[in-house]
Order: C-alpha cells, then sequence, then structure tokens
C-alpha cells in the first residue's frame, strides 16, 4: 500500500534513534548529576531545631554525633535504625559515652528507604513541632535526599550536611568503576525519585 510508505519510514526512523537521544539525554545528567555531588559544607553554621542522619555509613552518624554536642540542633533524629537497637547500643557501637548524648537522641525504626526516611522523619518533626533540620548523609546521596525531603515536608527549612565517604573519588569519579557505578546507581535512582513527584503531581492537580 504506497500510501503507508510515508507514514511508516519517519516513524521506523524515530523508533531506531529514540534509544540513542534517551541515553545522550541520561549521559549528560549524568555529568551535571556528579559534578553537582557537593565537595564541600556549604553552610556549617546554622542552627537547626533538628539533626536528622540517615542511615548507612559510620561516618554520618560520627558528624550527627559531633553536631549534637556542639548544640546545632535541640535532638538527634536517626532514621532507618534496625529493629533491636536502642540508643544505648548505638551510642556504645559509636564509642560515645551514653550519659553524654543519650537525653537527646531520638532513633527511628520504620524507614527502609530514602523515601521513608523522609516520611518517618516528617512524622517525628510534627510530633516535635520543629520547623528545621540539617541533614546529614553522603555526598552523593544529598540531592535524591533532598528532593524526598522536601516533597515530604515543604514548609521546613533544609540544611544540607553531607559527609564525605572515602571510597567515594569524586575527583576523576569515571576513572574509579566503584564510584562510577555508585554515581550512576544514584543518578538512576534520583530520576526515578523526579518522575515518581512529578507523577503524583499530575494525579493531585487532576
Amino acid at each position: 500500500m504506497p500510501s503507508l510508505i510515508p507514514f511508516h519510514l519517519p516513524r521506523r526512523r524515530f523508533l531506531h534513534w529514540t534509544p540513542l537521544v534517551l541515553a545522550a539525554l541520561w549521559s549528560a545528567g549524568l555529568v551535571w548529576f556528579a559534578a553537582d555531588v557537593p565537595d564541600q559544607i556549604d553552610d556549617p553554621a546554622t542552627t537547626t531545631d533538628a539533626i536528622v542522619v540517615l542511615t548507612g555509613g559510620s561516618e554520618r552518624l560520627d558528624a550527627g554525633l559531633s553536631l549534637l554536642r556542639r548544640k546545632m540542633g535541640r535532638k538527634l533524629f536517626v532514621s532507618g535504625v534496625y529493629r533491636g537497637i536502642d540508643v544505648t547500643e548505638l551510642l556504645r557501637l559509636s564509642r560515645q559515652k551514653p550519659e553524654e548524648l543519650e537525653c537527646c537522641i531520638v532513633l527511628g525504626h520504620t524507614a527502609d528507604n530514602t523515601a521513608g526516611n523522609a516520611i518517618e522523619t516528617a512524622a517525628w518533626m510534627r510530633a516535635e513541632g520543629y520547623h528545621s533540620l540539617r541533614l546529614v548523609t553522603a555526598n552523593y546521596h544529598m540531592r535524591r535526599s533532598l528532593t524526598e525531603f522536601r516533597h515530604a515536608m515543604p514548609a521546613v527549612t533544609i540544611v544540607a550536611h553531607p559527609v564525605f565517604p572515602d571510597k567515594v573519588k569524586h575527583d576523576q569519579w569515571w576513572l574509579w568503576p566503584g564510584t562510577a557505578h555508585l554515581i550512576a546507581s544514584e543518578y538512576t535512582k534520583f530520576l526515578a525519585a523526579e518522575l515518581r513527584h512529578w507523577a503524583e503531581r499530575q494525579e493531585e492537580s487532576f
């Protein structure tokens, strides 16, 4: 059927090029995402109502405890802690003296991913009547964490406080297979979170 040829050829070309275009866009976004991974703490001085640590590395908890000792927040909330671990045990594992900080630490046990961390923290913030927090997590994880936390509590002021794991090589990250895989994985999860929030906003608009 000659009349169909002009229609099918452009469509086939479009379908052929679409994966390549999407791959190019993903790659360009990855370069931007990697360049945006923080290499310093932009605001180390602002005091907030709470300090929030997302579990996943010893550097995060150490940073949170240090902030609490310096009175950078009224309480420290640790989100995503394994069930069965209490404050005393957590401090012991961190080689801290329980009597010094135990009064001001709260553990969250329900979250098992970043979105869950945000939901769990939002509920705790509402219960405490808090309006600002300092968010402590790894530098490569910060952008996705901010996306989830700002979505869960848009009225709360969030100060980013990244920590810098030794295993993550920020300079020339593409030369380090472990870091390259980590950043690519985190970027893909970030895109998925942004897409999920966009879809939720579209549903709410109808």
